[in-house]
């Protein structure tokens, strides 16, 4: 039995992404439940997790409801979840629209309880390495952004219209990281091939968002689902006027520091989910800021946003500072 210090986390997805959630829990001590979904009660006999089958169920069952399911049913369970008074961690990205974002980060405030966009990659140690640094290379110019995957399984993923979409699900990892580690953003240009056909794209696909900074920096932003035989690798890489810095997953080095220092090793390693999930939990037990806010799951639907209107008319699209 849980004592009362115990964090009760009810997960709501059953998804790819579900045991990197489950296990992160579990190394915190966690007690944790999921809801019943296709996957879920293989899951729980994994895990050793609860299996509940009703969602307003589960919901009372924990403190925190952590929702990891299809963009597209995010606000709805979010709102449930304000309803009864709990904690929302809510996977990337937070809605299909900026609107539904700033409509479920209200929910939260509106019931006085704290929601946490889940950008994992600020947890990343070689990114935050960068982020920590990025003041050393003086005032930025460019950035270059690339994120390759194996395209997802489940169909929806391939729905732009239904909140899948190559920008809106992988893409949007580093469009936060445009924002993290640049600021806010005054221009979006997009292109994509193969383009969407009836909402829906087929991979491989590859797309490329190039953002203009209100500091006057440039960030190229590619993604690209690829096939089965591919191999994951991202790449971050910060120019400015006093150096250069860089990330790569398929760099035995993920962190370098260019001209402004030597190559530096990769930190030791640790589970970017874990790190994630104990800042969530200790910014509602102190009440102080997560590294990742609801103000920064909105910005960067926004940017979603943007490109996707970008997409269907050709044109750069201008956003308001």
């Amino acid at each position: 039995m849980a004592d009362k210090d115990t964090v009760r986390v009810g997960i709501v997805g059953a998804g790819a992404i579900a045991p990197s959630h489950i296990e992160a829990w579990q190394a915190l001590g966690a007690e944790v439940s999921i809801l019943h979904r296709t996957g879920a009660r293989q899951l729980g006999e994994r895990y050793g997790i609860r299996v509940i089958d009703d969602l307003d169920d589960l919901i009372a069952a924990v403190g925190i409801v952590d929702i990891i399911s299809p963009t597209s049913t995010h606000l709805d369970i979010a709102r449930r979840a304000f309803a009864a008074g709990r904690h929302v961690v809510c996977e990337k990205p937070l809605a299909v629209t900026e609107a539904d974002a700033v409509a479920l980060a209200a929910a939260a405030s509106d019931a006085g309880m704290r929601l946490f966009p889940a950008h994992v990659v600020r947890y990343f140690s070689g990114y935050h390495a960068l982020k920590q640094r990025i003041e050393a290379i003086g005032p930025l110019v460019e950035l270059t952004l690339r994120r390759t995957g194996v395209a997802p399984d489940a169909a929806w993923f391939f729905s732009e219209d239904a909140g899948g979409g190559l920008i809106r699900d992988l893409m949007i990892h580093d469009l936060d990281q445009a924002l993290w580690l640049a600021g806010p953003v005054i221009e979006v240009t997009a292109t994509q091939d193969p383009p969407a056909v009836d909402g829906r794209i087929q991979p491989p696909v590859s797309a490329h968002v190039t953002l203009t900074h209100a500091n006057g920096a440039i960030s190229h932003v590619r993604g690209d689902w690829v096939g089965p035989d591919s191999t994951f690798r991202s790449v971050a890489e910060v120019i400015g006027t006093d150096g250069t810095l860089r990330v790569d997953t398929a760099d035995a080095t993920a962190f370098s520091a260019g001209e402004i220092d030597a190559a530096e090793a990769a930190a030791p390693a640790s589970d970017p989910y874990r790190e994630q999930l104990a800042d969530f939990v200790d910014a509602i037990r102190t009440g102080r800021e997560a590294r990742v806010t609801s103000a920064d799951g909105i910005a960067a639907v926004r940017l979603v946003d943007a490109a996707y209107e970008s997409l269907r008319t050709g044109r750069t699209v201008r956003l308001p500072h």
